[in-house]
């Protein structure tokens, strides 16, 4: 049986949360444990470079997000796990493809689009502030999917696009050289739970409302504690439906305990009692895992291991193949 491959990027810019575990992190890791599937993990430094110009940062981030899936139970035996700065292969294939990429496909990609939107709208030059990796960026991310192959490549809705992009770039090397790269198809699960945030709104970064993963236990609480809720008082009945407290209890909860807990929303639950309730199950899924998360923080050489271990698993793939592209673009020993 031919197994699918299946490649999943992680930028590196910020600290994981409960949305990026609930939205990406445990259904991929769940995932990776099929036997059908290949399964290849990077971390995304380069792309990180895009919109981020604090190396600290960064290097953090890529330190704590590594920590984070080894902590959360990711099989570096059965998958790919490697940061893509360590593959020199995607660079060189990012320089080729975008040789052979049309700028007007890139003009139409949304990111740029709405930089150039906001320019104009401010009253900029169009071009103000958008540098050529912003505008490159699906040409990264295209060989990314391509230098192993991706039959599947996991993405919310946002990134369909840049993957029909990487379609189009794989097969204009193919019709111009040489077929080498699989044609590459978005996966977007839209059953996979999109995490409200402190504020109501989606959980995210760039709203500075999130609640990060491997908090201690009274930080948590703390982070459980300030969700927005309204002035119901206990007693009253309450929409769980309209409640970001009953909506991340959802994504951690069992159906039976989802049920259970909608029944007390109904029933007029405190808001305080529902909180606490809702501490005390996210804690219990993660107590584990941050035991182990920060004993891997404490440990950098050991993830660092991890990494160039993986690095070299994945080299196996690109370096072969990177020779063929190489070969059908006519650069060549001599003799």
């Amino acid at each position: 049986m031919t197994k699918q491959r299946v490649l999943t990027g992680i930028t590196t810019t910020g600290t994981p949360h409960l949305g990026n575990y609930v939205g990406a992190i445990r259904p991929a890791i769940e995932a990776s444990r099929d036997e059908s599937v290949e399964s290849f993990f990077f971390l995304a430094d380069y792309h990180a470079l895009i919109k981020c110009q604090e190396p600290e940062r960064v290097a953090q981030s890529t330190k704590e997000i590594a920590a984070t899936w080894l902590a959360l139970g990711l099989d570096t035996d059965r998958t790919v796990f490697y940061r893509q700065s360590d593959i020199p292969e995607i660079p060189e294939l990012t320089w080729i493809l975008n040789c052979n990429a049309a700028k007007g496909l890139m003009n139409r990609a949304h990111a740029y689009k709405a930089a150039v939107q906001d320019n104009e709208d401010a009253g900029e030059d169009p071009d103000f502030g958008v540098t050529m990796g912003l505008f490159n960026y699906p040409v990264l991310m295209a060989a990314d999917i391509l230098m192993f192959n991706a039959n599947k490549v996991p993405v919310g809705r946002d990134q369909i696009q840049h993957l029909e992009m990487a379609r189009d770039i794989a097969g204009r090397f193919n019709h111009n050289f040489k077929s080498l790269f699989a044609l590459p198809e978005a996966v977007v699960d839209d059953d996979v739970a999109v995490l409200q945030g402190q504020d109501g709104r989606k959980m995210s970064k760039s709203y500075n409302n999130t609640i990060p993963l491997f908090e201690t236990q009274k930080r948590l609480q703390k982070s459980i504690n300030r969700i927005k809720t309204n002035l119901l008082e206990p007693g009253e009945p309450k929409d769980p439906d309209d409640s970001a407290v009953f909506q991340i209890w959802s994504a951690f909860a069992t159906a039976e305990q989802t049920a259970s807990m909608r029944e007390q929303f109904e029933a007029g639950i405190a808001w305080g009692e529902a909180k606490k309730a809702l501490f005390e199950l996210i804690d219990a899924e993660l107590s584990e895992a941050r035991e182990r998360y920060n004993e891997l923080m404490a440990e950098p050489a050991h993830i660092e291991a991890i990494l160039l271990e993986g690095a070299e698993k994945a080299r196996a793939y690109s370096e072969p193949l990177m020779q063929q592209v190489r070969e059908a673009v006519g650069i060549r020993r001599l003799s």
